[in-house]
């Protein structure tokens, strides 16, 4: 893969600091300082017109009369001179401008034009920008201080990413005394072109980044955002902080879903979906980070404490049950060992408590003890200085066996003055530390979840049962239609039209305006019937009386039309009343009220919700939500962390619903949001569920003209499974072939696929020894961001209905965003027979309607198959200067 683009700026070796200064406190001359002092033993250039020399350095009038090929160019100047400057340095060929200087769209439109053309100079000479307005970069182990803060961060494993420079420096002054060092600190500013995802996908392959925090106010590009997220939490501990929780007004809904969940919700279910981490406090920040320095990792929630005071105990306890932490249990053979090394009164489990004279003997038995119990997952070590403690000594024996642990080991030293030696001996150890027991619990649950999220990523969807496509053309026809006439909300029956279109089972339903048409759609359907009245403007039927169940008979519907319909011009005389629609009554002895809604989320797109339904939703408020396309395993999830999760299993004479049910009507539901774009909001409620499968009884759609600009799934912040690509392909001999893009449920015919390669196949493939797929890898390969890599699969249908992969081509963009790396691999039996260069020129079709511009790849020299295929296919073909073996292909897409 290319070098990334911000390796450059990272790893700096001619810095221009443009406005550099020797005037007191201004930002040129605290940047050009910062830099001087943090070491820099690159060159650096000051500019400043007015001077021809700047701190005791040589200073240049301009960026031209350097001389020198600029790495970075660092702009300290008044917000008016940027955009020259800027062109200055494009014209001398700069490629990464670093843009301190305020003045930008943070003062409004006039600013956001001036942010704009600093945009469109960067576009025109092929330069990135990081800022305006921003605190600025560290790259502490090339001793890279080009900030205006007042801190110089000490090397070390963990990222700092923030839209704020303030929290930036409030995590530095943290951190330095913490003794915690950085590989990266980041300060986006107003991002106007190097933002969260571009960070992200640098610091996913950074050899010196381990964990990566990020403080977040707002999101510009949730795609790319979602990307970056993904890609780096899959590697690497990401942990989150956004500020802006609760939103500062209300909206005004059309669905129950949209009253319901919030943007906070949306963005909770945003970093779920990457696998990530969020703190909910700059303090538990700071916990989170401390952990994470550490290079902990934790395969469980089950935690032991062992402690010399109860009380600070109990309060570690009920932090744990408050986070769903779970209190390990102790096995007999630790309680054994425990027992004959402790005195007679310790605590007889866990918490350990070792009693007020604990000496570190004492500690060191009981540590050891903890560590060694396979039902013990993470152990917190908490002191509190009385009149016997060793602290120090305790210190260095907890230190002692922390760093012959595999498993994470916290300590609590209690207090201050007394402790802050055994504090700094910590630091100085890398055991992780707190003040507190509530933090010191707090920074584990982080750790916890963090190894849950990405348990859950490696877990992989079973096979899809469920291959029937939707009736597209139905439901698109069904919308237009209705925005045609100007509506904004589908008639009842319009919106289960649409759910019927993507094999939703629905009621079935007719519409009558008037008491005669009521009677005769009530016969059609069959009694006993339920009626509902029919207005665009009323939102929520029960508002206005208007239902009625178990109508069983002639008179009884035509009294209850007359009736409601009266209640209805009562109540809301400023409605639309079209009439009423009549349905079939669901008999349903065991059903289950549910809801499935969606809603447009104006960051993050369309999000579905899951959960209690019918009539008193708000009341309840048993809701889970998640960000489309779903899978299996998402579902699983959302179902389980609702309440009503618990009523859908057996109980007393209640059979089971049939959650595969369930599950096919989410997977529809996903899909549809993918598919219509125009969907604005939706609620399925009540959604009836039981031991036969579900019912769509109500249903009731919003929805509104696309932006005509955006591109196919362009609305969605995680690009779907792109089914349009899918083809197929009659080979010469009269085989017919499936040609589609990879999806997570193919795992385990990708797995078998690589395990029935010849092992030459294989190594031209992978380049080394490989004979069976890891998870980890099995997950890389079908779980992809189809927006920025693409795999293609060849498969074959077998005679019981599964399916045999026989090829598969895929690229990768890279860094540049205008080229991609690819590989190709063919079944052996199936080599020779022209599914390789199908698949590539499938692969580069796909490619050049992205915009890639060049698609490239390396090849062993020896692999002479592959090399003719790449001749054939009009690739040039070079030997790789650092590898002999290999071979360098290339072919321009435009």
């Amino acid at each position: 893969m290319n070098r990334h683009f911000l390796d450059q700026i990272f790893t700096a070796h001619h810095v221009a600091v443009i406005g550099a200064s020797e005037r007191e406190g201004s930002l040129g001359s605290i940047v050009f300082s910062n830099l001087r002092e943090a070491g820099f033993a690159g060159e650096l250039y000051p500019v400043n017109p007015n001077r021809s020399e700047v701190q005791g350095c040589k200073a240049w009038p301009d960026v031209a009369s350097i001389g020198e090929d600029i790495d970075l160019a660092v702009i300290a100047t008044p917000a008016a001179t940027v955009a020259d400057v800027l062109r200055q340095c494009g014209e001398e060929g700069v490629t990464g401008a670093l843009i301190l200087s305020a003045g930008f769209a943070e003062l409004g439109p006039s600013g956001k034009r001036r942010q704009q053309a600093l945009v469109e100079i960067a576009r025109e000479y092929k330069m990135r920008l990081i800022g305006p307005n921003c605190l600025g970069i560290m790259r502490p182990s090339q001793k890279i201080n080009a900030t205006f803060s007042r801190h110089n961060a000490a090397p070390g494993n963990l990222a700092l990413i923030s839209q704020s420079g303030a929290i930036c420096t409030a995590i530095l002054d943290w951190a330095e005394g913490q003794g915690i060092g950085f590989s990266v600190v980041a300060s986006t500013g107003n991002a106007a072109d190097v933002d969260f995802g571009d960070l992200l996908d640098y610091l996913a392959m950074d050899p010196e980044t381990r964990s990566i925090l990020l403080y977040v106010e707002g999101i510009h590009h949730s795609r790319r955002f979602m990307s970056g997220l993904r890609s780096a939490a899959r590697m690497k501990p990401v942990i989150v902080i956004k500020s802006g929780r609760h939103e500062a007004g209300s909206r005004a809904a059309m669905s129950h879903t949209g009253s319901i969940v919030g943007s906070d919700d949306v963005f909770d279910a945003a970093l779920e979906r990457a696998g990530v981490v969020r703190a909910d406090s700059i303090y538990n920040l700071f916990s989170a980070a401390r952990i994470l320095s550490s290079g902990y990792r934790a395969d469980g929630n089950r935690l032991a404490i062992v402690t010399n005071a109860g009380g600070p105990a109990v309060m570690a306890t009920d932090r744990a049950v408050e986070l769903d932490i779970g209190m390990a249990e102790l096995s007999s053979t630790t309680m054994d060992t425990l027992g004959k090394a402790l005195p007679e009164q310790w605590s007889h489990g866990n918490p350990v408590d070792l009693l007020g004279d604990a000496d570190p003997e004492r500690y060191r038995a009981a540590v050891t003890a903890c560590l060694d119990d396979d039902q013990v997952d993470a152990l917190l070590v908490m002191l509190t200085p009385q009149a016997m403690t060793d602290i120090d000594g305790t210190a260095r024996v907890v230190s002692e066996l922390a760093a012959g642990s595999r498993k994470p080991l916290l300590t609590c030293w209690m207090g201050d003055v007394q402790v802050r030696s055994a504090r700094a001996h910590f630091a100085e150890a890398h055991v992780p530390h707190f003040t507190t027991p509530e933090a010191a619990v707090a920074a584990f649950g982080y750790l916890a979840a963090y190894g849950r999220n990405q348990r859950l990523l490696m877990q992989v969807p079973g096979p899809l049962t469920d291959r029937s496509p939707p009736d597209l053309k139905s439901a698109r026809m069904i919308i237009q239609g209705a925005l045609a006439d100007g509506r904004s909300t589908l008639s009842t029956l319009e919106s289960k039209a649409v759910l019927s279109a993507f094999r939703i089972p629905v009621t079935a339903s007719a519409r009558a305006a008037s008491p005669s048409e009521a009677l005769v759609a009530a016969g059609n359907v069959g009694y006993p019937v339920a009626m509902k009245i029919d207005s665009p403007d009323i939102t929520h039927k029960s508002d206005v009386h208007g239902v009625r169940l178990n109508i069983s008979s002639p008179e009884h519907v035509r009294n209850a039309y007359l009736h409601m319909v009266e209640q209805a011009e009562r109540l809301r005389p400023d409605a639309r009343i079209d009439g009423v629609t009549i349905e079939k009554m669901h008999d349903s002895p065991y059903g289950r009220e549910l809801l499935v809604g969606v809603l447009r989320d104006p960051v993050f797109g369309p999000v579905v919700s899951f959960g209690s339904g019918g009539t008193r939703v708000e009341i309840l408020n048993d809701r889970s939500v998640a960000l489309p396309p779903l899978n299996r395993v998402i579902i699983s999830g959302m179902i389980e962390r609702t309440r009503v999760a618990r009523l859908l299993q057996e109980f007393r004479n209640m059979p089971a619903v049939d959650l595969k049910a369930l599950e096919k009507v989410l997977l529809r539901v996903s899909e549809m949001v993918c598919e219509l774009p125009e969907i604005r909001e939706m609620d399925i409620n009540p959604l009836i569920a039981d031991e036969r499968g579900l019912m769509a009884v109500d249903a009731r759609i919003s929805v509104g003209h696309p932006d005509t600009a955006i591109g196919r799934y362009e609305h969605m912040s995680i690009h779907p499974y792109p089914a349009h690509l899918v083809r197929q392909a009659q080979m010469p001999e009269g085989v017919n072939l499936t040609i589609r893009p990879i999806r997570p449920e193919d795992a385990e015919i990708e797995r078998e696929f690589v395990r029935n390669l010849s092992p030459q196949s294989r190594y031209f493939r992978f380049m080394q020894a490989v004979s069976e797929l890891t998870q980890a890898m099995l997950v890389r390969f079908t779980q992809i961001d189809y927006d920025r890599e693409m795999a293609l699969i060849a498969v074959r249908e077998d005679d019981d209905g599964s399916e045999t992969q026989v090829a598969v081509a895929r690229y990768t963009v890279n860094p540049d965003q205008d080229s991609c790396d690819f590989a190709l691999t063919v079944a052996d039996d199936w080599q020779g027979r022209g599914i390789g260069s199908r698949l590539m020129r499938e692969l580069m079709d796909v490619a050049r309607s992205r915009g890639l511009s060049l698609i490239e790849g390396e090849v062993l020299a020896d692999n002479h198959n592959m090399i003719s295929l790449m001749q054939r296919l009009d690739f040039s073909i070079a030997t790789d200067a650092q590898e002999p073996s290999l071979r360098r292909v290339r072919k321009r897409l435009h």
